[in-house]
């Protein structure tokens, strides 16, 4: 079984890896241009892209819950493909026509400086851009994993992420670009993802077929599989919307009150968010393993082999936990004089360590707890605990227990991660015992 899980969570940590050192790149471009305010306005105008693409996470989510129970099942995966396809690409041109007041609203939400704003809405105008290529790789994501397959998507974000993040340093270094050039250099990637996937060995996108078909109605002979399959997809996309909402309103709330204490502290949080990033993608490469595993025993009704599956994750899970808090403890400092060389930005961080640092042991069993519901399609709890974790999160901010509000901010934070593993370790074993009862 260990070798099964490894099997998709060792591409995914080498596909996920690359996804921080992207962030910590950015922040290090932008933290060496000679003012906060250009930090600032990456780490909102990445808030304002994670706040659109965030709610359409149930794109991967949804498509690689329902493909992992199919394979179990043993069957046809590839109506599934084309039904996110579709869904992806028609969200993407309602972002795209909407440009202008979606750009309006999530940066006035922010309430940044009015530096800050506007270089993030230059950054804004470039990247919605990449609004088709970045939901259909959702959909390709969660296709392939929930096949089973993690390799085509570590080497095809692999590959993106080391074009975005030579092209940035290009834009930036040797042209003179400022916060433009990050953009540039992210929209460019971001299309080059998509190429990649088409070009893969096998791919569905290579064939003519597949086009022709995507937006066609469906033969009589399996027109009522197809809307089962669209009925219980929608019931579990809109669940997943409604959930990624709440999660989308915590971190926007997040970065939207260290914007409001300033411009050094919102450049103090965005580098200490990079920790939380960090951990989180080696931790949610696990979740995959537990979303396409689980979803597949799930599917072919293996109770047993389910239950292995959990208890051997959550050993990785707790080692990892405990490895990257030490790793934090000791190196923390360290780690924001490379991500900055203002002075100013690494003091105002430097008493906010501590909470970044236990991140990982707050926030483990959530993320692993994420993956196995998703596979499972158990969306409904996991729409309940991040219910439960939001509004212990804003009774916090709004009761301000400590008289620094960013230190109430990080509080928070951390509660909103403990209390959604709590809540889904109580409602997901429920669950799980009844679900596979017969064994």
């Amino acid at each position: 079984m260990n070798k099964e899980i490894l099997r998709i969570a060792l591409p995914s940590i080498a596909q996920n890896v690359t996804i921080p050192l992207l962030g910590l790149t950015d922040a290090a471009i932008t933290g060496h241009l000679g003012g906060a305010e250009y930090v600032g306005a990456v780490a909102v105008g990445g808030m304002a892209f994670n706040m659109l693409y965030w709610l359409c996470a149930f794109l991967r989510m949804s498509t690689g819950g329902l493909t992992a129970q199919a394979v179990g099942r043993g069957d046809d995966t590839l109506p599934l493909l084309q039904r996110a396809m579709r869904i992806g690409l028609g969200i993407a041109f309602v972002l795209v026509l909407l440009q202008m007041p979606l750009e309006y609203a999530t940066l006035r939400l922010m309430e940044s400086p009015p530096e800050v704003a506007r270089h993030a809405g230059s950054y804004f105008k470039i990247l919605i851009w990449g609004a088709p290529a970045v939901l259909a790789v959702y959909a390709l994501n969660g296709w392939h994993l929930g096949r089973q397959d993690a390799r085509t998507p570590m080497a095809v974000a692999i590959a993106q992420n080391v074009v975005n993040i030579s092209l940035s340093l290009f834009f930036v270094i040797f042209l003179g670009m400022k916060v433009e050039g990050v953009a540039l250099g992210t929209l460019i990637a971001q299309w080059v993802g998509l190429a990649m996937f088409a070009a893969a060995k096998d791919s569905p996108l290579r064939t003519t077929a597949f086009w022709k078909t995507l937006f066609r109605r469906k033969p009589s002979s399996i027109t009522h599989v197809h809307h089962a399959v669209s009925s219980h997809g929608s019931h579990i996309e809109v669940t997943l919307f409604l959930r990624t909402l709440c999660m989308v309103a915590v971190m926007v709330w997040f970065t939207r009150s260290g914007s409001a204490q300033g411009e050094v502290i919102l450049a103090a949080n965005a580098l200490l968010m990079q920790f939380y990033m960090l951990f989180s993608y080696f931790m949610d490469a696990f979740a995959y393993a537990g979303e396409a595993i689980g979803g597949k025993y799930y599917g072919a009704k293996d109770g047993p082999n389910f239950r292995l599956l959990m208890r051997l994750l959550f050993t990785w899970g707790i080692g990892l936990a405990f490895l990257f808090t030490l790793i934090y403890g000791v190196s923390g400092k360290m780690m924001l004089s490379l991500l900055t060389d203002e002075a100013a930005t690494r003091l105002a961080a430097q008493p906010y360590l501590p909470f970044a640092s236990i991140v990982p042991l707050c926030g483990f069993a959530t993320f692993l707890y994420d993956g196995l519901c998703i596979g499972t399609t158990k969306v409904k709890l996991l729409l309940a605990s991040v219910l439960a974790g939001m509004t212990a999160y804003f009774t916090i901010i709004l009761t301000q227990p400590s008289p620094d509000a960013n230190v109430s901010l990080w509080l928070a934070l951390l509660t909103f991660l403990v209390l959604r593993g709590i809540v889904q370790a109580l409602a997901f074993r429920r669950g799980e015992r009844i679900t596979f009862s017969e064994y």
